[in-house]
């Protein structure tokens, strides 16, 4: 960990989903994060629904929530050599349902969702956090980018040395005839020849 960054800001990639094309963080985790409690974020959103549009934040629906779920109770069989990473799973996840309804759908916030809710929640906390997320849904963009230029470096590399591999066969075609050991000769007869 560089001396710049705090714990909380190398701790945020793994609250981050794609959901939608969209990455985004999930309702209990942002209120979390901006010190409030779910209910608290997820009822100033509904009175400031106008400031959240579609691609700011939108609630996921069920078949996303049992995909979501899925995925953690996939994760969760896995062993862990550390509790930071449980401490990172979304709290919808791993909480039961009788505390948060049993069809409980949450709202997932997008990077620009993420500073309208700090922006709206009026908290000091809130905006300083904010910060944070947005520097982690950055890395995050920065890192995407860094692997599509990778791979489509690979790609070119890939096309390159099939294109060569044809060339290369093409050539070892036209040597073979050369290579082949070249007939014998035929022996001159020794005596006496007759034309006929």
């Amino acid at each position: 960990m560089s001396a710049g960054k705090s714990h909380v800001e190398e701790s945020l990639e793994p609250l981050i989903f794609t959901i939608r094309g969209h990455r985004v963080i999930l309702d209990a985790d942002l209120a979390r994060l901006y010190g409030v409690t779910t209910k608290r974020l997820n009822e100033a959103t509904k009175r400031n629904r106008q400031r959240f549009p579609d691609d700011f934040a939108f609630q996921l629906t069920l078949g996303e929530l049992t995909a979501l779920r899925s995925r953690f109770a996939t994760l969760n069989l896995q062993p862990s050599d550390s509790n930071t990473e449980k401490s990172n799973w979304s709290q919808f996840a791993t909480s039961s349902s009788r505390h948060r309804g049993a069809v409980y759908r949450p709202w997932a916030f997008t990077e620009h969702g993420a500073l309208m809710a700090a922006n709206i929640l009026r908290s000091g906390h809130a905006v300083q956090m904010s910060i944070y997320v947005i520097r982690a849904f950055v890395r995050l963009r920065e890192q995407i980018a860094a692997n599509e230029a990778i791979l489509k470096r690979l790609a070119e590399i890939d096309k390159t040395l099939l294109r060569q591999d044809v060339s290369l066969r093409d050539i070892y075609r036209k040597l073979l005839p050369l290579l082949q050991p070249s007939p014998e000769p035929p022996k001159r007869r020794i005596g006496f020849i007759s034309d006929d």
